[in-house]
């Protein structure tokens, strides 16, 4: 009599152990990270963490950066994904309005997300984003605040791992940077964040 065919793992048992994954990840002190509401519609499940450059931490008065982090899972595999898994994050701060004119900024920031995953060793496929250096002059009522420019990256990838750890880790050290820490790594090109206020 041959043996009974193993049950099949739940994708809610599959979705649990990517979360207890990501939640294992190891961040920086200078981070404050929390567990948000996911979005719902965009998959049969997702989790998603927010961040937030830690102020009691930071060298400085300098505004800080946030981020956050949106974990799919569809074990279909949508068409487009290349997997189950989705991974789409977002990261923003202000900048100095003179490094908010370099026509490099933006490719910058793209480079460092790839070069923090990579660091890592988070493989992953079908990477897209966006990186976008915003310039603004307040008028009127809010003519003080002067000049400001700041970066903002949307990115997402399909991993091709279930183990997220590395991703997450990744994705904070991109936050860490864009707020004007220096990388984990050396040999890095750091971007100075805005100071004070504008004017």
């Amino acid at each position: 009599m041959s043996p009974a065919p193993a049950a099949e793992t739940s994708p809610q048992v599959v979705f649990d152990a990517i979360v207890a994954s990501a939640e294992r990840a190891r961040l920086r002190d200078e981070l404050q990270v929390t567990t948000i509401p996911a979005p719902t519609g965009l998959a049969p499940f997702s989790y998603a963490l927010a961040a937030d450059v830690n102020p009691a931490r930071h060298a400085d008065d300098s505004d800080l950066g946030t981020g956050r982090l949106i974990i799919l899972f569809d074990p279909e595999s949508p068409e487009g994904w290349g997997g189950p898994v989705r991974v789409i994050c977002y990261a923003q701060a202000p900048l100095e309005t003179e490094i908010g004119l370099d026509p490099f900024v933006a490719d910058v920031a793209w480079s460092w997300l790839v070069d923090a995953l990579a660091a890592r060793g988070a493989e992953y496929t079908a990477a897209s984003g966006t990186a976008t250096k915003v310039l603004s002059t307040g008028y009127g009522e809010l003519a003080a605040q002067g000049s400001g420019a700041q970066i903002e990256l949307r990115a997402s990838w399909t991993p091709l791992e279930l183990d997220l750890a590395a991703h997450v880790e990744g994705w904070a050290e991109l936050l860490c940077m864009v707020a004007g820490y220096p990388p984990a790594a050396d040999g890095v090109a750091v971007l100075q964040p805005r100071r004070g206020s504008r004017g």
